[in-house]
């Protein structure tokens, strides 16, 4: 035998345990189905306090689809690899988990696993579920299996090559899963480490508010240095935060209690949603978020507590004269070709609102105080602008009008360098023109995959719990 023959025979060995080792890897066996479990062998206290982690971990919005039933999955989730679809995670016994044990729900929570041995793509943040107790994923479990049964298929997930291969999800994992649980600190208070438990677990916060790698995970040397998240901007928690008022524990407890704050203004985008759900939560464990993400940020330098008590003084200026001329007297004016043009529209359509005086909620926010503005990326106050903030079904709450199908992107465009250079001391964004007609292809490519929920059929069995 040739020297390039014998080479080329372990070459093909080495191949062959390779692949074995990574199948080997990847393999993970099935769980044994069960009958779906009747809802009234639950404790009710159980179910309760699952509803309140639910709420916690946002799982309604993840896995309901616009115009959809609770739970039954469908909703599109768009990564650099492709389109990834929530699933059911309704007690269906055929399209969600009504099959599922206690133990196969563990091993998805803590593994990314699911009930057949199939790996789930990290969309699903069990990089951060994998801290959750034993106790809560059993309280969750609890509440979903108790939810009405709703036959909804999942569709399928349009990613490119090679990242439709499932198994590679393994290797993944391999580099960037963690599934240790989250240590107290006991130089730390109690509600602090309730905090770091929630925020770091079943809340996710990193999901959002951390950079990504080129392979989709965290970057944990940059943890809460901002992220995005359905092209919005989840701003940096820590020093590099852009708002003008320096966020503090009581001031983060009344945003997620709320869903507005008189120095940060309303929620919008994802983060709205978030505090939706914080709405069914006790008081402690939004205490303990806001306590936690607080010690985050760390106390403010001196430069940004004057410059904090300058921004509110100019927020507090009584409003005389035009709008366009009374919006700031000691800010940086707008100066370019589109400056007037700029001017004009937020006379015409921001400024009967954002200069009333009157007092948030129901008001604009004065935008010498809008994080939006000051930061380093124009993508929120595009999206704002060109899509409002929506009205809540049933309930009173601050509502803003969008503005996409009355203004030309190069009128958006002239509103955002008017806004930028007149509430702001930041320097002038780049690229406006292509962020905003990014955000209107991003909206209408949402808009395009979520408009036909899947064929859903509702179960009329009762189940038990509310």
């Amino acid at each position: 035998m040739t020297l390039s023959a014998r080479i080329g025979l372990i070459i093909a060995a080495a191949l062959i345990v390779l692949g074995a080792a990574a199948g080997a890897l990847a393999w993970r066996p099935s769980i044994a189905a069960i009958e779906p479990p009747n809802p009234q062998s639950f404790d009710p206290e159980l179910v309760r306090r699952g509803r309140q982690l639910v709420a916690l971990g946002n799982c309604t919005d993840c896995h309901t689809v616009r115009g959809g039933q609770e739970f039954a999955g469908g909703l599109p989730v768009v990564t650099p690899f492709g389109t990834v679809f929530s699933t059911n995670i309704t007690p269906d016994p055929e399209t969600g988990i009504g099959r599922w044990s206690e133990q196969a729900f563990q091993r998805a929570m803590k593994s990314g696993v699911d009930r057949a041995g199939q790996h789930l793509y990290p969309t699903f943040p069990y990089d951060h579920f994998t801290h959750v107790t034993d106790a809560d994923d059993r309280a969750l479990y609890a509440y979903l299996m108790t939810r009405r049964p709703v036959n909804a298929p999942t569709p399928a997930n349009h990613l490119t090559f090679p990242y439709d291969q499932r198994p590679l999800i393994a290797g993944w994992k391999l580099l960037f899963l963690q599934r240790d649980e989250v240590t107290p600190d006991p130089a730390k208070s109690t509600v602090w480490n309730r905090g770091a438990y929630l925020v770091q677990g079943l809340a996710h916060c990193g999901a959002c508010h951390t950079p990504r790698n080129a392979l989709g995970a965290e970057r944990t040397t940059a943890s809460f240095a901002g992220g995005q998240a359905e092209n919005w901007v989840a701003y940096a928690l820590n020093a590099a935060s852009p708002a003008p008022v320096p966020w503090t524990e009581d001031a983060l407890f009344d945003y997620l209690r709320n869903g507005w704050q008189k120095d940060h203004g309303v929620a919008r985008g994802p983060m709205a949603q978030v505090v939706n759900n914080l709405a069914l939560v006790d008081d402690d464990d939004v205490r303990a978020i806001a306590a936690y993400t607080a010690d985050i940020f760390g106390p403010p330098a001196a430069g940004r507590i004057q410059g904090a008590e300058a921004v509110r003084a100019e927020a507090a200026k009584p409003q005389s004269g035009p709008p366009q001329t009374s919006a700031s007297t000691s800010a940086p004016k707008a100066s370019g070709p589109d400056s007037n043009e700029g001017a004009a529209i937020y006379a015409a359509a921001c400024a009967s609102c954002h200069e009333t005086g009157r007092a948030l909620p129901y008001a604009g926010v004065d935008l010498h105080l809008s994080t939006g503005i000051s930061a380093p990326d124009p993508r929120n106050v595009a999206n704002t602008i060109l899509y409002g903030l929506p009205a809540r079904n049933g309930e009173r709450s601050p509502i803003m009008p969008g503005f996409a199908a009355s203004m030309t992107d190069v009128q958006v465009t002239a509103l955002l360098n008017y806004l930028r250079a007149t509430f702001s001391k930041q320097p002038p964004w780049s690229n406006i023109a292509q962020t905003v007609a990014d955000a209107r292809q991003a909206q209408a490519a949402f808009l395009q995959t979520a408009a036909e929920p899947p064929n859903i059929a509702i179960h009329t069995a009762p189940r038990g719990q509310p």
